[in-house]
């Protein structure tokens, strides 16, 4: 059994003892903690919060956990009932909400689930406010609502109808384009909240011919949900043979996209928001972000343009939107799939991915496969290097930082952890917080390339 408490959140697997799965008493202590941290920046006045989970099987129990306890706590719970993640951010904002909770363990299997915390823009918390909310975990000095103050509940069912209303009215969203192309799209949603959402966005964007496969939110994955290419294979095979242009899959929260080309092939996790950022860029030039651990062909299409230029963030969501707001970036996000694009909200967004990435292959007039071979070719390898327990990584990761700082073609970047880039490619290396390993990432034009560079960085640990 596990249990991890971050900053962002608390993450566990569900049954067995208090404390070392994320047991319904884990559940009850974090809510309160984060109803204690909210209630302390708004001593007036009731809270409220908006919550929403994705479909997997633990979902209802946590829920209801969850919104007995905000209760509890004098806090009015707005129910979003099955929603993704990107739904609920959007619904923080539009019904004015003090913040969220959102009830998904994303990628990670069934047998997992988590809480994620979301500030009253509708955006995860920061690392300050992650710590301490855990420091009021660990607490015993919490109070709650008498009978009268008791919070109340409201339920809300057109969440994600109103996200995709506001998806849709993107001005780079082109409905028209997308319906006048006449594409044939095949989903694969791993049998969660996406299978309510994306189909849906689909036809409300002009695309009459939807390919469902695990669209059914039942919670009980097809597939490893995690939407990466060894996973995908029923869908890679399904897009060619029902003749579809395109094929889209996300993970069981929506905010990672995963597209597959007309002929089966990927195209690639890191190259989801490589496309959306052509697109946005070709008509609004401005800034990028995306994290030190992201393709480099964001680097080169934006640099290709005049006056728009790149940046790289710490790994993770908040760190990327941070960078984005201080850099007035207009499209950001994340390798794995995740498009943040702030005209609409600054969060991870499968739907705005998909509506985005439409409105291109439509302007385009290609075939998918074409447009992701007119992007700067990369592969990238991920490695790890074990460690014996109690040897210093922050040590390691200073003496390779220095030895190549001090090689001629090399630039060192230690914002996270220690990325080097060379003339053809990079390495970023990066300490576990939860096992004595150091997670090694590489990317080169070629395989063989990425591989020698990461063996090159191994064999100097």
């Amino acid at each position: 059994m596990s249990l991890i408490k971050s900053i962002s959140g608390i993450r566990g697997t569900i049954g067995g003892v208090a404390g070392e799965g994320l047991s319904p008493l884990d559940v009850v202590r974090f809510t309160t903690a984060f109803a204690s941290f909210l209630r302390r920046r708004k001593p007036e006045g009731r809270l409220k919060l908006v919550v929403g989970r994705d479909a997997r099987l633990s979902g209802e129990m946590v829920d209801r956990l969850v919104t007995g306890t905000l209760m509890g706590m004098g806090v009015d719970v707005i129910e979003t009932g099955f929603s993704t993640t990107p739904t609920v951010e959007v619904t923080v904002t539009d019904r004015g909400a003090d913040g969220g909770i959102i009830i998904t363990a994303s990628h990670n299997p069934k047998h997992w689930n988590a809480l994620k915390l979301l500030n009253a823009n509708g955006e995860f918390i920061n690392a300050d406010e992650g710590n301490e909310v855990l420091r009021l975990a660990e607490s015993d000095n919490i109070e709650y609502a008498g009978v009268d103050e008791l919070g109340h509940v409201s339920y809300v069912d057109n969440s994600i109808d109103r996200h995709i209303e506001s998806v849709l009215s993107l001005s780079l969203v082109d409905c028209d384009a997308i319906r006048k192309a006449n594409f044939r799209v095949a989903v694969d949603a791993v049998n969660s909240t996406g299978g309510l959402a994306i189909p849906r966005l689909l036809k409300a964007l002009g695309v009459q011919h939807v390919v469902e496969l695990n669209c059914d939110p039942t919670g009980c994955f097809a597939h490893n949900p995690e939407p990466i290419p060894q996973n995908l294979e029923a869908i890679a095979a399904i897009v060619p043979a029902e003749h579809c242009d395109l094929g889209v899959v996300v993970d069981p929260d929506v905010d990672r996209l995963a597209l597959i080309c007309e002929d089966g092939s990927m195209f690639g996790e890191e190259y989801t928001l490589v496309s959306v950022a052509d697109y946005v860029l070709g008509h609004t030039p401005g800034n990028t972000v995306s994290n030190l651990s992201s393709s480099r062909a964001l680097r080169d299409v934006t640099q290709s343009r005049e006056g728009c230029s790149y940046a790289a963030s710490a790994v993770g969501e908040v760190n990327v939107v941070a960078l984005m707001k201080e850099t007035n970036a207009v499209i950001g996000g994340e390798g794995n799939g995740g498009v943040i694009y702030p005209a609409l909200h600054y969060g991870r967004d499968a739907l705005v991915g998909v509506a985005l990435f439409l409105s291109h292959l439509a302007h385009s007039g290609k075939k998918a496969s074409a447009l992701r071979d007119s992007y700067p070719r990369y592969v990238i390898s991920k490695n790890r290097k074990d460690l014996t327990p109690g040897m210093d990584v922050d040590a390691i990761l200073a003496r390779v930082a220095a030895k190549y700082k001090a090689t001629a073609g090399c630039s060192v970047n230690t914002v996270d952890g220690v990325k080097i880039d060379f003339e053809r490619g990079w390495v970023h290396l990066r300490k576990s917080n939860t096992e004595p390993i150091i997670r090694i990432y590489s990317e080169a034009p070629t395989e063989a390339e990425a591989n020698k560079l990461a063996g090159d960085v191994i064999a100097e640990i």
